[in-house]
């Protein structure tokens, strides 16, 4: 007899589909036929039914993850949000989008847990209704669309967030004094959390190292600001969760994003276990540990998660005492363009160096490079897509035109394959 976490699968997380509960019983009826223990954890977002998975498999174990339920998922968060911020009584201020998927009531929930030191308010929360699902909403729709979501009424200066149907990705926005949209999406909140975490090793004196893993879709700017401003280690991967959250492994402390929001960090457990057990010499080293100690917790460490990734950007702005502007002008991204094109078959694009250049087919790489040497700043590449016949065309340069430009030279040179 075995254990299996099972919730009802949310619309969002089968892209609006209503065939969620239809499909939740089948899988029961076929757990009772093999007689396994099911539990059925109810609505809850992708992150959370990691959470709980963690947590059940850690029990009585040395690295216990927590209470194996979403009520210990929103105690865990909200303990940690407020020893992340223990002297600081301001309360942030937020509208989410929440793309109309679980992760509007979900949120509302995790609020009541966080000591009125977070003030949220939630639109394109119509979780209920299977067609709504990311209708001009969404992570996926800001990010892509570089526009506000529907039901957004924004004043200038003022943060806001979008979520995906699922509540596994995030990114961030507002209207400049002009009045014109900035977005920051997963590149931003990558460096934002390096940076703040790294002044928090420095300060603890610990020998910890701590890097970030991107994949080539990151805006060039960002790993340049990484790289030689921050001092960081960078590491490129291919696209996909799951190649991020190996390699962020490789480092003590191992923040990893992908541009579309999707990311988290990761404390090593030995990272954990040196941060409990260092011997401090002064209040500052002491307000340090326990600074990253609280993070541990406060970052879900299991997924990328929309809920947790919102309380980490909060606490850095809010103990840092910047504004979205000040958090937006750390470096300027690169104007950057993706398109796709049909081919006749993706399967001859084949790539390397974590899916930068291309192997195959022969010399196309070759008149790639040849392109973007004409180009101030220009970087392009093309991969493959995993689930349909395009293949995705990646390209920025110093300026709109040019990332334009490029991106379609690019486009022209595979017009031979479709």
């Amino acid at each position: 007899m075995s254990l299996f976490p099972l919730k009802h699968i949310s619309v969002a997380n089968l892209g609006g589909s209503e065939s969620g509960p239809a499909l939740v019983e089948s899988l029961q009826d076929g757990l009772k036929a093999t007689r396994a223990n099911a539990s059925d954890y109810g609505l809850v977002t992708t992150p959370i039914l990691h959470y709980i998975v963690r947590s059940l498999n850690t029990i009585n174990s040395p690295n216990a993850y927590g209470t194996p339920t979403e009520e210990g998922y929103y105690k865990k968060l909200g303990e940690a949000y407020q020893r992340v911020l223990s002297g600081y009584n301001k309360s942030y201020s937020i509208t989410i989008d929440a793309a109309n998927g679980v992760g509007g009531p979900k949120v509302k929930e995790l609020v009541k847990y966080l000591g009125g030191l977070v003030d949220i308010n939630v639109v394109n929360d119509h979780y209920l209704e299977p067609l709504l699902l990311n209708q001009d909403c969404g992570a996926d729709h800001v990010k892509t669309q570089q526009r506000l979501p529907a039901h957004v009424e924004p004043v200038p200066g003022k943060l806001y967030a979008s979520f995906d149907g699922d509540a596994d990705r995030i990114v961030f926005f507002f209207l400049d004094k002009e009045s014109q949209f900035r977005l920051l999406d997963g590149d931003k909140i990558a460096t934002l959390a390096a940076s703040f975490l790294g002044d928090l090793v420095k300060q603890s004196g610990t020998d910890l190292n701590i890097g970030v893993v991107q994949t080539a879709y990151a805006n060039g700017s960002s790993t340049s600001y990484l790289t030689n401003t921050l001092k960081v280690p960078v590491e490129c991967t291919a696209t996909g969760v799951k190649h991020l959250h190996h390699a962020a492994q490789h480092f003590d402390i191992g923040v990893y994003f992908e541009a579309n929001g999707h990311g988290t960090v990761l404390f090593d457990p030995q990272a954990v276990s040196t941060l409990k057990n260092f011997k401090v010499s002064s209040p500052a080293q002491s307000s340090a540990i326990e600074s990253l100690l609280a993070l541990s917790d406060l970052i879900n460490q299991t997924v990328g998660d929309a809920l947790s990734d919102l309380l980490l950007v909060l606490a850095i702005l809010t103990i840092q005492d910047l504004t979205p502007s000040d958090w937006d002008s750390s470096y300027t991204d690169l104007p950057n363009r993706l398109s796709k094109v049909e081919v006749k078959d993706r399967t001859i694009f084949k790539t390397t160096d974590a899916e930068r250049r291309l192997t195959s087919p022969p010399e196309l790489q070759h008149k790639i490079d040849s392109l973007v040497q004409k180009f101030s700043q220009g970087r392009s590449f093309v991969r493959a897509s995993g689930t349909e016949n395009v293949v995705r065309v990646y390209a920025e340069a110093a300026s709109r035109i040019q990332a334009d430009e490029l991106a379609l030279k690019v486009s022209h040179l595979l017009e031979t394959y479709n």
